[in-house]
């Protein structure tokens, strides 16, 4: 089911939010069109100190594999600071994300690797489609629990 990359409805910060909403909800489904939506084509993505370039480099090391997976992403404590009438934000937020090898996810004792992390991400306006858009994401992870192979296939 491909969801809607933009909903005409929101305000503002609900539309600068929705940028990093439209990215965890495009890994959980595989919706790669509503994981695009959220990034400008030259977009970074520093994962934990590893900095992906572009939104190709972000697939490769990021969506390709995730997006294979059983995940969810919960996202809170989300902060925007954009100043009226501005097309650039900067938002952080709180995440806790669990990670299950594909169609295991609902199986009794799966093995898993859930991460509480901290998210730091420049956005813009882009003027073509109007949403906004991911130019910059740090992720720090603070915490991990569980098995590093579940995210490498080992």
């Amino acid at each position: 089911m491909a969801l809607p990359s933009a909903l005409p409805s929101l305000g503002v910060r609900e539309a600068i939010t929705d940028a990093l909403y439209r990215c965890v909800i495009g890994l959980d489904t595989a919706d790669v069109a509503l994981f695009d939506s959220a990034f400008t084509q030259d977009a970074s993505f520093d994962l934990n100190g590893k900095v992906l370039d572009g939104l190709n480099a972000i697939h490769t090391g990021c969506y390709d594999f995730i997006a294979k997976l059983d995940t969810t992403h919960f996202i809170t404590n989300i902060r925007v600071d954009v100043k009226d009438g501005e097309s650039k934000a900067y938002v952080t937020a709180s995440a806790l994300a669990q990670h299950y090898r594909p169609q295991q996810g609902r199986e009794p004792g799966a093995t898993r690797l859930m991460t509480g992390s901290l998210y730091f991400l420049d956005c813009v306006k882009d003027d073509k489609d109007g949403l906004w858009k991911v130019t910059h994401w740090k992720l720090k992870s603070i915490w991990t629990e569980g098995d590093w192979g579940v995210m490498t296939g080992n």
